[in-house]
């Protein structure tokens, strides 16, 4: 009985044996591995996702590097796996684009496939699916490609994975800060000149001297002027024989023209005498920035007495480099400071650029007015000048990091939808801080690129050099 039953268990394990071989030969154990595996893991291991989408191509069950395109066998008769979109995602890129162009247009079938293309742009194709010497899968090419070529078609993953982020063009004002420096100065309209309009002498000289500030009104001097005292006789007769007191007429004309104070023609007016000597008032507030007056001294008619600044406005000059002028515009707000005054700025405007460069700096002069009424600005001050330059008009803009200017062409990408980008030229206008103005090229509301679109530049340039090439050498 014994002996029995060992000839019965040797029998068992040869027969298990055998059908172990068999199973490895047929490719039966992996589904019987997975099948066990799974009952022994239970829920600690979740089932494969199956794979979904149309076959793309067939593979060898051994994984040796062996394509199909169409269903075929090995040499031992094992039929190749079906490969579907799902698990091949090098693919996801075109097939993405190509399948929702399918579901729009109507299709009398599935797109041809024209050719594979080296993943890393290298002048190589191929008839069939293949992968390149580090493992990567060639590109389809399909048929309707060629014509939509610069077009950049990427996939929702790689979008993130590569930082692709968008912004919407609209009408706004494109302007910067043009930094300059600058140097305060009187303003020339400001400036009087106290003078003589006949011979006079000078006495009694009042206390200032250059730099004091004087009022209108003030007394500067008294002068003496035969030609004064004689046009002042014949007005004091004028008005003795029942002539009407009027600064327009007659005696008090001459006085006017003589440069006699109209204050002084009515006190002559009054008292119907002339004074010894007539007193010169200041004609406006302001600096003394020259004084020559001496008492005793015989002034002529025109010498230059004083030289009077009033200082309540002044301008600044500034220094524009040649490229920044073009962009300055008359009335453009300006913001002024000086080291003497830490954290205290003035506004004013441009009130004029000067029509002319500097041949050796290559700078235009810009002048810009401001209000000194505390009379904080000294002038030859130097000065630190914010321009606001450019249009005060709105006008289509995008951000600066939008606009790939390459020298000879300037593009923007624009958000076609689904992960496809259009490279598009445009004309540039004025640039500000953070905006560039689009004169040609770019709609407002369009979506642009404003993140990694050089990126995507590189991957246009790709697809267009590859698609420049010839039947012959392009296709296989």
């Amino acid at each position: 009985m014994k002996p029995f039953k060992f000839l019965l268990l040797v029998s068992s394990l040869a027969v298990a044996g055998g059908g172990g071989y068999v199973a490895g030969t047929r490719g039966l154990a992996t589904d019987s591995n997975e099948l066990i595996s799974g009952q022994a893991l239970g829920d600690t291991m979740p089932p494969a996702a199956m794979p979904t989408g149309k076959v793309i191509y067939y593979r060898h069950p051994d994984g040796v590097p062996e394509y199909s395109a169409t269903p075929r066998e090995t040499a031992d008769g094992r039929a190749f796996v079906a490969v579907r979109e799902s698990e091949d995602v090098s693919f996801e890129t075109v097939k993405m684009a190509a399948a929702k162009k399918a579901e729009a247009a109507p299709s009398t079938g599935e797109r041809k496939v024209l050719y594979y293309r080296n993943p890393m742009g290298l002048p190589d194709t191929s008839k069939v699916p293949k992968k390149d010497s580090m493992g990567m899968d060639y590109i389809p090419v399909y048929e309707g490609d060629e014509a939509d070529s610069s077009v950049v078609k990427v996939s929702l993953g790689k979008l993130q994975r590569i930082g692709v982020k968008t912004a919407t063009a609209e009408r706004a004002v494109v302007s910067r800060e043009v930094r300059v420096p600058g140097t305060v100065t009187f303003d020339e309209r400001l400036v009087r000149i106290v003078s003589m309009r006949a011979d006079s002498f000078i006495e009694g000289v009042a206390n200032v001297t250059t730099g004091a500030r004087v009022r209108k009104g003030d007394g500067l001097f008294q002068f003496y002027s035969k030609e004064v005292v004689k046009a002042g006789a014949e007005y004091t007769t004028e008005l003795r024989s029942g002539g009407k007191p009027d600064l327009d007429v007659g005696g008090a004309l001459q006085l006017r023209n003589l440069g006699v104070p109209e204050e002084t023609i009515r006190a002559i007016a009054k008292e119907r005498t002339v004074p010894r000597s007539i007193a010169y008032l200041a004609p406006s507030d302001g600096v003394i920035l020259e004084r020559n007056a001496t008492t005793g001294m015989m002034a002529e008619a025109g010498d230059v007495l004083f030289r009077i600044a009033d200082t309540s406005r002044v301008w600044v000059i500034a220094d524009v480099p040649e490229y920044d002028a073009m962009v300055i515009r008359k009335g453009a707000t300006a913001t002024v400071r000086v080291r003497n005054l830490p954290g205290k700025a003035f506004e004013g405007t441009v009130d004029l650029i000067y029509p002319e460069l500097r041949t050796q700096t290559r700078t235009a002069r810009v002048r810009v007015e401001l209000s000194n009424g505390e009379g904080l600005l000294l002038a030859n001050m130097y000065a630190e000048v914010e321009i606001a330059s450019g249009e005060r008009n709105p006008v289509v803009a995008v951000p600066n990091s939008a606009v790939i200017d390459t020298g000879d062409r300037q593009v923007v990408f624009v958000d076609k939808g689904e992960g496809r980008f259009e490279p598009r030229d445009v004309a540039l206008g004025a640039r500000g801080d953070d905006r560039t103005e689009i004169r040609k090229g770019i709609e407002a509301g369009e979506k642009i690129v404003v993140s990694a679109n050089f990126l995507l530049d590189a991957e246009s340039n790709l697809n267009a050099a590859l698609n420049a090439l010839t039947a012959s050498e392009g296709q296989p």
